[in-house]
């Protein structure tokens, strides 16, 4: 494999803070384009982009191509991410709807968990690149022609009734979901910046802790092949999450803590010789749980905003996501290659410290979406909070650029 990529072993040394840019980028537009053009076509047309993206760098292996598939790789991924996450939320019940972005992430560990043999069997880096998309282009027919339906939310809000009817005939439970719509488009849309806020500074804290664990991995004693294994098999365990029935914000708490304090343990017995087993372990337990912590604040986004400005606040907490990934790619190794001090503090400090935030939330554990102002009202101990609005205009306009959430 070194042989395919020796001539150019500089330029992949940008490939991660390009791929970080990438998820910057998605960020931003993922959300206003959802909301322009409807979350399926979007998530379709980004799972079509993403798997001829990984045919390129195989066929045609140049350098700066390969930056800019891997950033383009990188906005799909961030627009994937947030359409399948916020239209598997929408049509689940109330009482299951925390099983949707557990399922997802473990998913992702079955995948992450798949690379490592792939890489381990690859004799080039061009063949790894193959066996990567190929499975993803077979699969496109299944994503072009399986029945995902539409937001009802987004439907109702472009007058799409008749789609709505037809989607009212699939299944009992989708007449359920959609029993549950009642959007009313007169009223003003507005959000909680309180709350907006708090979730965007737990969504950074907990993008350095867990890409400050994912870039470092090899600092903790395993093999690069075992510990890619290890990592994804440590997510799996998410899928259990749901079975906690503790409310949204007690789960986000009890998640934030564990992982802060076992990245640091992990941290600190990995510079000073601690056992290999025991660091892994540590580290693995924290990367769970901030994996936990992160999907729960998602869900947390999609609970506490109207629809008018959902998907938006959904981008912005996940633009903060994405700058704190992009902040752990320029954080100095120490000389011996190890995890510095400095780092080590700011890997784990930053969860804790988002722990105590996330008392100031609502919790919206079985609450309906909200679609209105009355609705945000409605949930449960939301009364009790200082509520600063942001009103969107009368009319719901997403391609106004003067909107405040763009």
């Amino acid at each position: 494999m070194c042989q395919s990529v020796c001539g150019w072993t500089d330029w992949l040394s940008y490939g991660q803070t390009v791929y970080m840019v990438g998820l910057l980028l998605g960020s931003l537009v993922g959300g206003a384009i959802s909301d322009r053009y409807g979350k399926r076509p979007v998530l379709l047309a980004c799972a079509c982009i993403q798997a001829f993206c990984g045919l390129v760098p195989a066929v045609f292996p140049q350098p700066l191509l390969f930056l800019a598939i891997r950033c383009l790789t990188a906005v799909c991924c961030c627009c994937i991410n947030i359409c399948a996450f916020s239209l598997a939320v929408e049509w689940t019940l109330p009482a299951a709807r925390l099983w949707p972005p557990a399922f997802l992430p473990f998913c992702f560990s079955l995948g992450t968990m798949g690379g490592a043999p792939l890489a381990w069997l690859s004799p080039s880096w061009t063949h790894l690149h193959l066996l990567l998309a190929l499975p993803q282009i077979v699969c496109l027919p299944l994503y072009l022609y399986a029945p995902i339906p539409e937001s009802p939310r987004w439907l109702l809000l472009q007058r799409r009734k008749d789609v709505l009817d037809g989607y009212r005939n699939n299944s009992p439970a989708d007449q359920k979901c959609l029993d549950l719509v009642k959007l009313s488009g007169g009223k003003n849309p507005c959000m909680n910046t309180g709350s907006l806020l708090i979730l965007s500074s737990c969504s950074a804290a907990t993008a350095l802790t867990y890409y400050g664990i994912c870039l470092n991995i090899g600092s903790f004693g395993v093999g690069v092949y075992a510990a890619q294994f290890f990592s994804g098999l440590s997510e799996a365990p998410c899928l259990l999450v749901p079975l906690i029935q503790i409310g949204r914000r007690l789960i986000s708490m009890l998640a934030l803590f564990l992982s802060g304090t076992a990245c640091l343990a992990s941290l600190l017995l990995s510079r000073y010789d601690g056992t290999t087993a025991l660091v892994m372990s540590l580290a693995l337990l924290g990367k769970l749980c901030i994996l936990a912590a992160t999907f729960i604040s998602v869900l947390y986004c999609i609970e506490l905003f109207p629809t008018g400005v959902r998907q938006r606040c959904i981008s912005l907490v996940n633009l903060s996501y994405r700058l704190g990934c992009l902040v752990t790619t320029f954080v100095p190794p120490s000389p011996s290659g190890a995890i510095s001090l400095a780092a080590m503090i700011v890997y784990s400090s930053g969860p804790i410290v988002g722990c105590g935030l996330c008392l100031l939330l609502p919790e919206t554990s079985g609450a309906p979406l909200p679609d209105s102002l009355e609705d945000c009202n409605r949930q449960p101990k939301n009364h009790s909070q200082p509520r600063t609005e942001l009103v969107l205009p009368e009319k719901v306009d997403i391609q106004t650029p003067n909107t405040p959430f763009l």
